[in-house]
Parts: C-alpha cells; structure tokens; sequence
C-alpha cells in the first residue's frame, strides 16, 4: 500500500526546528529504508512562492500565492511503501517533522508501487 506524508508546519516551524532538521530527516529516510519501507519526497519552496490555477468557463486564472487561507501550509511530501497501515503509522510517527510541524498521513488507493 502507498501512502502520503503531507509535512505541514506554520512559517515559523521550520525557522524553530533548527538547522539539524535537514540531517535528521535523511537519518530517519535511511532509517525506514532499511526496515524495508520503501520511500520518495521532498521538501517545497515556500507558499509565497506558489502559484494557485483554476480554469474556468475555459480561461486559465493563476493567481499568486497559496490556495487556501490557512496557518499551517503544506511544506513537503513523502510518499510511503508499506504493507499495511500499522507500519506506515509507525514509520511516520518517527519522522522529525514531527516534533515541529504536523504530518497528515493518507493512503493513496490504487496507487502503482515506487519501485
């Protein structure tokens, strides 16, 4: 089963996670590589710099910024091979975005495998 891990954070939380939070994030990928969790993301550029699209009655609108008035905002993804639902849990639950921000984890139905 493939799942989401959406990296969520007010724009303070990165600035309070300190620096080292790159490099743990790499230990913890490396971490459930091993344990067999297969797994691909990346961190975002931030939502100022996002750019929001909506077609309607045929006319492309793009609009700055981020797509929805919120205070936490979307900051990276991690997608996550597991078999079940219990091993995504717990790979997530040791992620160190976790400690900083918010992590929302879905599962992606039908979705084809990483690899």
């Amino acid at each position: 089963m493939r799942y989401l891990l959406l990296l969520r954070g007010d724009e303070t939380a990165a600035a309070n996670a300190g620096p080292e939070m790159a490099q743990r994030c790499h230990q913890w990928a490396a971490e459930v590589a091993e344990r067999g969790v297969e797994q691909v993301g990346t961190g975002l550029r931030p939502p100022a710099e996002a750019k929001t699209l909506r077609v309607r009655d045929g006319e492309v609108l793009l609009t700055d910024g981020p797509f929805a008035e919120t205070k936490e905002q979307v900051g990276g993804f991690v997608v996550l091979e597991c078999p079940d639902r219990r091993t995504a849990v717990e790979a997530a639950s040791r992620h160190p975005w976790a400690e900083a921000g918010t992590l929302e984890l879905r599962e992606i139905p039908g979705a084809p495998t990483v690899s």
